[in-house]
């Protein structure tokens, strides 16, 4: 194999791996539309509703309902900032290839792990 079918080969690779990317990336921003949805009319109609944030909290004590709404929100939150970043880091500083893909994941692990934990003593 040439060198020139050799770099084709892999600049047809990572355009593939960015539509890939960037169709995951839609999809969590489709999940986070929902949740934000939902998040933010939650909180509005409890406060207006005379709730204070402790009273709130009290209620989400135990409730897995809300903790697996927020999972999900969490993991749509994980996926999609870490592939914006990526975009960023791609225009800004000309990375490519793994070193970008490999500090976003990292970023998305943490965040991910990040907002489980926050999920934990939100419902235990």
């Amino acid at each position: 194999m040439s060198a020139t079918s050799e770099a084709a080969a892999e600049i047809r690779r990572e355009a593939i791996r960015d539509a890939k990317l960037w169709y995951w990336q839609r999809i969590s921003a489709m999940v986070l539309a929902i949740c934000v949805f939902v998040h933010l009319g939650t909180m509005i109609y409890a406060v207006r509703g005379g709730l204070t944030a402790a009273e709130i909290l009290s209620r989400t004590k135990g409730n897995w309902l809300w903790g697996a709404f927020y999972l999900v929100f969490v993991i749509a939150a994980a996926v999609h900032v870490p592939l914006g970043l990526r975009a960023i880091i791609n225009e800004w500083f000309g990375w490519r290839g793994r070193l970008p893909l490999q500090v976003i994941a990292l970023i998305g692990v943490c965040y991910a792990m990040l907002g489980v934990a926050a999920i934990w003593g939100l419902v235990r």
